[in-house]
């Protein structure tokens, strides 16, 4: 064992380490020193050179303590091999423990990178990025990153490891020097050993650790089945989601399906739900969260928030406004038919005889949320809809002819805006005729960014939401 090895046991086990090499110079220099001493007594004494003599074995001596000083101050204080320097005197960890496991190596490079951001100028303007990078699963790939990393100033926020049959992709949230280019951060993620590197803004929302998110979302899907679409997107990022009827040609299996930048699952009520994310393929990872969301909401079974507001209408009569699903499709259809045809038409669209076989998917929880507007007796006069319509959603209003102009499209509209405010939309649209001047003056009166698009007559208006409620609860609204 060498002298620095010696020193670094000495130092980790708490104890001295025995240095056999200085202990023999040791010996050698007193038995010189004995002999030396021996020589000039016997030359002293029979000699008539003897006091030139005395005078030559003092200096030998001084010159023999000398070294044996120099030599025991070199091996004691000198500080271990490799970088300790640098650390304060304490051993520096050799390659093999710096990267025996990518775990410990997540664990010490957040720090390493804390303590580096931490040497920049107080409120030196920073971003938040997320990246996906895939990285040889091998010990010490994911340390030579993450030093990477650090040597650009870059804090580790958080870190996600996707284990694949070839190596392992490794999700960051990083918060970079607002100086440093995305490109020159792909760039030293490469020369790192990243592979397949994505990157993308982040912002606030994504600090939430993943553990406390996914628990976030289910609790979201355990109270409201409408949920569950928007939890999939939260979940998986910018994506596409379809439901589709089990009485279409596409199924998939009871497990489900992983087919690259496509997830399928078995849908609650025995469809399929298409998840595509043409941008970056689905780890297994992804796929195992986004079917036990499925399996929850499926064991749970249809269900709707029951809480209602009480509304005053100006002439005095109450409404009620709650959550309304496939159980109110008779109140629904006898709504229609005390409707007339040019109120449907503005609806739907389309053929006025079709306008029952919607109402189906429109209530159907799995599709969006559905606000229904009952008079005392319970018997509903309006119906708003905000459907998820894959990156986009659609808001829609039906109130019944005699109930119209009171207010109540109005009162629908607000809260279907808000809903989607909450649920993280950046916009909702909605698809009517140009003649529609009370969908038009409800749209305007949610004092919101819009965009007007007409075609032959149709006229589709976009509504961009801010984080701000529309329309705060009126004061005469009773919750109950």
């Amino acid at each position: 064992m060498s002298a620095d090895m010696s020193d670094l046991t000495r130092k980790r086990h708490g104890r001295p380490a025995h240095h056999w090499r200085r202990d023999v110079v040791e010996l050698a220099a007193l038995f010189t020193a004995v002999a030396v001493a021996d020589a000039v007594a016997n030359l002293v004494g029979h000699g008539p050179d003897g006091p030139e003599l005395l005078l030559l074995s003092a200096v030998i001596l001084v010159a023999t303590a000398g070294f044996h000083t120099w030599w025991a101050r070199r091996h004691t204080h000198a500080p271990p091999g490799g970088d300790g320097s640098d650390t304060g005197g304490r051993p520096s960890p050799t390659e093999d423990e710096a990267g025996h496991r990518a775990g410990s190596a997540a664990e010490a490079a957040p720090d390493a990178a804390s303590d580096d951001a931490a040497a920049d100028p107080q409120g030196a303007p920073t971003t938040l990025w997320r990246m996906r990078t895939t990285v040889r699963d091998q010990p010490g790939s994911l340390a030579v990153l993450c030093t990477a990393l650090a040597h650009d100033r870059v804090d580790i926020l958080s870190l996600q490891t996707h284990p694949l049959a070839d190596g392992t992709v490794d999700e960051f949230l990083l918060r970079a020097p607002a100086a440093l280019p995305a490109s020159d951060l792909t760039r030293t993620i490469s020369r790192a050993g990243g592979s397949s590197t994505w990157i993308e803004r982040a912002d606030a929302h994504d600090l939430v650790d993943a553990p406390t998110r996914i628990l976030g979302l289910a609790t979201r899907t355990a109270l409201d089945a409408a949920e569950l679409p928007l939890a999939l997107r939260q979940l998986l990022g910018r994506c596409t989601i379809r439901s589709l009827p089990a009485r279409t040609e596409e199924s998939a299996p009871v497990e489900g399906a992983l087919e690259g930048t496509v997830l399928r699952l078995r849908a609650p009520e025995g469809g399929v739900i298409t998840v595509e994310r043409p941008y970056l393929p689905f780890t297994p990872t992804e796929f195992a969260r986004a079917r036990a969301l499925v399996e929850l909401d499926t064991r749970l079974g249809p269900r709707i928030p029951r809480g209602q507001d009480v509304l005053t209408l100006p002439e005095g009569s109450d409404i009620t406004v709650s959550r309304a699903d496939t159980g109110d499709v008779r109140a629904a259809k006898a709504m229609h038919d005390r409707c007339s045809k040019r109120t449907l038409s503005m609806r739907y669209h389309g053929p006025v005889n079709d306008a029952d076989r919607y109402l189906n998917h429109l209530l159907s929880p799995r599709f969006g949320r559905t606000l229904a507007a009952r008079t005392a007796s319970g018997r509903v006069v309006g119906l708003g809809h905000l459907l998820w319509d894959g990156d986009e959603t659609e808001i829609a209003l039906l109130v019944e002819d005699d109930w119209q102009r009171r207010g109540i499209g109005g009162e629908l509209l607000g809260r279907l805006v808000t809903m989607a405010m909450e649920a993280g939309c950046e916009s909702v649209y909605a698809v009517t005729q140009s003649s529609n001047t009370g969908m038009v003056a409800a749209m305007r009166g949610l004092n919101l960014p819009l965009d007007f698009q007409i075609e032959e007559g149709t006229l589709v208006i976009t509504a961009r939401l801010d984080t701000t409620p529309v329309q705060p609860q009126p004061p005469y609204a009773r919750h109950q």
